[in-house]
């Protein structure tokens, strides 16, 4: 949906908050910065209302700032208009009523990428670590993508002056296989599911789901583990389903940055972002990922030069969000 220009006339802080499908960070915008953040866990809440009126309560309880009027949420699914449901939690709602519910005099909604991306920008080096490449060419395209609860994907484009964010549902395009070992997965997972997205693999259900269709596929016993487990048995393997699990994982996760990189031009870099590959430490730079991202053929050369970013700042979407009030990035303003 087009934005909708509106004066700002509301006074410092502003809540912001990023809304994912396990998650909700809350914080407020001050001039000097992002404050006072807190997270909490959104099965917990019945709704975004509850959630958000429980991190307002709280900072009035210990007198931490005037109610804020103003607010920009990012959300974990699509923006098509006032209903919103998220994509991997049962939360659905009108953002016309959260607004009024919150007593807010402005609402701003983005998609979570959509405002990971914004932030990316304002990410200092030390918020990064670079994984092949060469340096970014700052009048470029930028890729991002990013596993977590789910896949988000997003990037910005050059304009005049200033950087235009993109909204979309990336991590739902149908996940090809490339290797006989892919293959045999696919042709697994598509006897579970009636479309098998990227999404699918590439997200922490889709880590323990990799590590049990490997354990079948093999003719091996699995156990009942939950992708941190796999993740930390992974990493600590020399050998084994976990680090074969986790080696599928940074590969089919290289093909799909790969090919956003493509689509896009993203000379100016791509950037990871979401919860799971931060985790990852030296890992992943030694991992299939890179020869995967690169594995294009023809333009195996264009993608070499292309250097890839792991965001490990905390809770960056939050800068994102900040931004959203000034920025004319893809969004929906509550009525």
């Amino acid at each position: 949906m087009p934005a909708k220009r509106r004066p700002t006339t509301a006074p410092l802080p502003r809540l912001v908050a990023d809304i994912g499908g396990t998650n909700a960070r809350f914080a407020l915008s001050r001039e000097e910065g992002i404050t006072d953040e807190k997270v909490l866990a959104c099965a917990e809440y019945p709704s975004l209302e509850a959630a958000a009126e429980f991190y307002l309560s709280g900072l009035a309880a210990a007198g931490r700032a005037l109610r804020p009027q103003e607010a920009a949420l990012d959300i974990a699914g699509p923006l098509l208009g006032d209903r919103v449901a998220l994509t991997n939690h049962p939360w659905s709602f009108s953002a016309a009523a959260v607004r009024r519910a919150l007593g807010m005099k402005r609402l701003i909604l983005l998609n979570d990428f959509t405002a990971l991306a914004l932030a990316i920008p304002q990410l200092s080096p030390a918020a990064l670590e670079q994984v092949g490449g060469d340096r970014a060419d700052p009048k470029a395209a930028i890729g991002l993508l990013g596993p977590g609860t789910g896949l988000g994907v997003s990037g910005l484009v050059p304009g005049a002056g200033l950087w235009l964010p993109l909204q979309g549902e990336g991590g739902h395009v149908t996940l090809p296989a490339t290797t006989a070992r892919e293959r045999e997965v696919l042709g697994w997972l598509q006897n579970r599911f009636p479309h098998v997205s990227a999404e699918r693999v590439l997200s922490g259900s889709g880590i323990a789901l990799l590590y049990e269709a490997l354990c079948q596929i093999d003719g091996r016993p699995s156990e009942s583990l939950a992708a941190d487990q796999v993740t930390q048995r992974g990493l600590t393997e020399v050998a084994g389903t976990c680090r074969s699990a986790l080696d599928m994982f940074c590969g089919w996760l290289g093909m799909v940055a790969g090919d956003l990189a493509l689509t896009l031009g993203a000379h100016g870099g791509m950037y990871i972002g979401g919860g799971i590959v931060p985790r990852f430490g030296p890992f992943f730079a030694r991992s299939p990922f890179r020869e995967r991202f690169e594995a294009k053929g023809r333009f195996a050369s264009y993608l070499a030069s292309i250097p890839v970013f792991v965001i490990t700042a905390r809770n960056p979407a939050l800068l994102g969000c900040a931004r959203a009030f000034s920025n004319p990035s893809p969004r929906v303003e509550a009525d």
